[in-house]
């Protein structure tokens, strides 16, 4: 299994944006940095999210859960957790708990978001039957 080397968010876009899962119950909102779209294929992306994982990355102190009714916190390997909804199932974030910064599911953003998805990382993870997106990114294994 893949261990996770977060991508910082310091060299990101500003923005001021905000998300949500489907039911609308886990509510949050981002005034500050954010790291442009990293698609992550390693095995516990695969399975929280039944494909691949696309994810922003932003500093905890410039991120703010306005609605955390059905949060839920999973602790998916030694020190890593996993936010998800238990009322939709949406899942969330990622916090390593190494840094000061969360991972973010880009599909949970409301639109636009002004960021653009920029690398493809564990690639050597996908799945058989997945085609890693072709798009113009550098393809990592790392």
């Amino acid at each position: 299994m893949s261990n996770h080397r977060p991508v910082s968010a310091k060299s990101g876009k500003r923005v001021n944006l905000t998300g949500s899962c489907l039911c609308g119950k886990v509510r949050y909102k981002i005034n500050g940095v954010a790291r442009d779209i990293i698609n992550c294929f390693c095995q516990q992306c695969r399975k929280t999210s039944g494909h691949y994982v696309a994810a922003t990355r932003v500093s905890k102190d410039q991120f703010e859960i306005i609605d955390r009714t059905f949060l839920t916190w999973f602790k998916s390997s030694p020190g890593t957790f996993r936010g998800f909804c238990s009322q939709c199932g949406g899942n969330l974030f990622w916090d390593g708990g190494t840094d000061d910064q969360i991972g973010i599911m880009a599909g949970s953003l409301d639109e636009p978001t002004g960021l653009k998805t920029i690398e493809n990382i564990f690639v050597e993870d996908a799945s058989d039957y997945c085609d890693i997106p072709l798009i113009d990114l550098p393809n990592k294994l790392v």
